[in-house]
């Protein structure tokens, strides 16, 4: 690996670097994935009831331990989109360019 010498002219700074980091080493949809499961725990409330979560095509498909906990999360399904992707614009790690893993448009709840 070549080694780049940094001075002042060419200084970047370390947000720029680490998202320079995980674009380069091709990270960026998995790290997505998880920032995503990351906002669903934040903007639902239901982690503690959440069993598995899978992300694929814009898609959440999350799966719950109880019945009244899924009743209730439907009925709140356009809030907690939009508080998702709220919570995703204003995450430094979610790299908002990925074409593989973007916002959330639907969720899915089983």
């Amino acid at each position: 690996m070549a080694q780049v010498r940094l001075s002042r002219k060419n200084a970047i700074s370390l947000e720029e670097a680490m998202n320079e980091f995980i674009r380069e080493m091709k990270l960026s949809s998995g790290l997505n994935t998880r920032r995503v499961f990351a906002a669903w725990d934040a903007v639902s409330g239901a982690s503690a009831h959440t069993l598995k979560q899978f992300f694929r095509d814009g898609t959440l498909y999350v799966t719950l331990s109880s019945a009244v906990w899924r009743r209730e999360l439907s009925l709140r399904k356009a809030s907690l989109i939009a508080g998702i992707n709220d919570f995703l614009a204003k995450d430094s790690l979610f790299v908002k360019d990925d074409p593989k893993v973007g916002e959330v448009k639907e969720i899915v709840l089983k």
